[in-house]
């Protein structure tokens, strides 16, 4: 009963955000302006892609970005036809809070920065991703958020915090560290792939690919025989993110040999 439960809320839920994508589409077609969601995960991206396919009014682009190429956590821009370079629009709802840690202190981790944030008591949907370094970190958010930010965000973990707002264009992507891992696969089908690279039997796989715990290249999908190719990301949620970087010949028992990385 309590599994029930949770799944008929997640499902009102997701009808809840179709229609608030539907709604922020009709807005944008009918009074011909630019309109945006708040920042989706990936599973809100998956079931907004699917709304946003919807023929609502004139037509109207759909745009999802969350400040850089890989991010997880995405907005989605509704364009009229007179907006020509998204980024512009992009530049017009999203920005940067650089968070930076006085010199010798501990290295903050990601949920430093995300526990402290929701400390402040705002919402999840009104920041992105938070991308980690040595001396500090950037973190995406709605342009409506910065001034609250600059003005609350003092502390994380138990260090003190400098900010300063920078343009998107500022944004700096840590390169993460890899680990380079070669297997063979009897197809390069999601769950097969998947299986290897987060160590799962091919049944497990599938299970967690159908309870839309995996993502391909930042989308959920629920497909078990999706075609994986080089230079896709996978993510299985609590289990981490990997990108095939190579798919080779046939081993002597007919299986392909890959290489993928592992983000560390």
């Amino acid at each position: 009963m309590e599994a029930q439960a949770g799944y008929n809320g997640a499902m009102k839920q997701d009808d809840f955000l179709r229609g608030q994508i539907e709604d922020r589409i009709r807005q944008a077609s009918d009074s011909y302006m630019m309109t945006a969601t708040a920042f989706l995960d990936p599973h809100e991206r998956a079931v907004a892609e699917e709304a946003a396919k919807a023929p609502i009014g004139r037509e109207i682009r759909r745009v999802f970005t969350g400040g850089y190429p890989d991010a997880e956590r995405v907005v989605l821009l509704c364009l009229p036809d007179y907006v020509g370079d998204p980024a512009e629009a992009e530049n017009e709802v999203l920005t940067v809070i650089r968070a930076s840690v006085p010199a010798g202190g501990r290295k903050l981790r990601h949920s430093d920065y995300l526990g402290s944030l929701m400390g402040l008591g705002i919402e999840r949907s009104v920041t992105g991703d938070i991308l980690v370094r040595e001396n500090g970190a950037d973190i995406i958010v709605l342009k409506e958020m910065a001034a609250f930010l600059l003005d609350n965000y003092a502390k994380a973990g138990r260090s003190y915090l400098t900010l300063e707002e920078v343009p998107l264009s500022a944004l700096i992507v840590p390169e993460g560290a890899r680990e380079l891992h070669r297997d063979t696969v009897a197809s390069l089908r999601l769950d097969s792939v998947a299986a290897s690279a987060f160590g799962l039997s091919r049944a497990k796989a599938q299970e967690a690919i159908r309870k839309g715990l995996v993502y391909l290249n930042s989308v959920e999908e629920l497909r078990t025989d999706r075609a994986v190719e080089e230079g896709d990301r996978i993510v299985l949620r609590g289990k981490g993110k990997v990108r095939l970087t190579a798919v080779g010949g046939r081993s002597r028992k007919d299986r392909l040999y890959i290489e993928y990385e592992t983000y560390l």
